[in-house]
């Protein structure tokens, strides 16, 4: 019986480990939307530490209904000491065209 128990707890932990594994694809669409407003003017404060690097604001699209939203900028930690900051942007792929968030990339 014990055994059983045991078997069950680990079918279901190893069914929850293979479902915070699943990648979401990104959303395809055949034409980006407009262009964004202006980027705002930000006041960048200083930096909380050495090491921190200032990630600019954008604007998101958050679809036809909501358009642009203003993501203000922050100060994060590079991932690995030479990376750089890729701004969040638009890139055509075979079928349409993908948000790609910003993220950190070699130099």
């Amino acid at each position: 019986m014990a055994e059983r128990v045991v078997r069950a707890a680990l079918a279901a932990a190893f069914a929850l480990l293979l479902t915070a594994c699943i990648v979401e694809e990104p959303v395809v669409v055949r034409h980006p939307p407009p262009p964004p407003p202006p980027v705002q003017t930000e006041v960048v404060p200083v930096a909380p530490g050495p090491g921190y690097v200032w990630v600019p604001g954008y604007w998101a699209w958050r679809g036809p209904r909501r358009g642009y939203v203003w993501v203000p900028g922050t100060y994060a930690v590079p991932s690995q000491p030479a990376y750089a900051w890729v701004p969040a942007h638009w890139a055509q792929r075979p079928g349409g065209w993908v948000w790609v968030e910003g993220h950190w990339q070699a130099r």
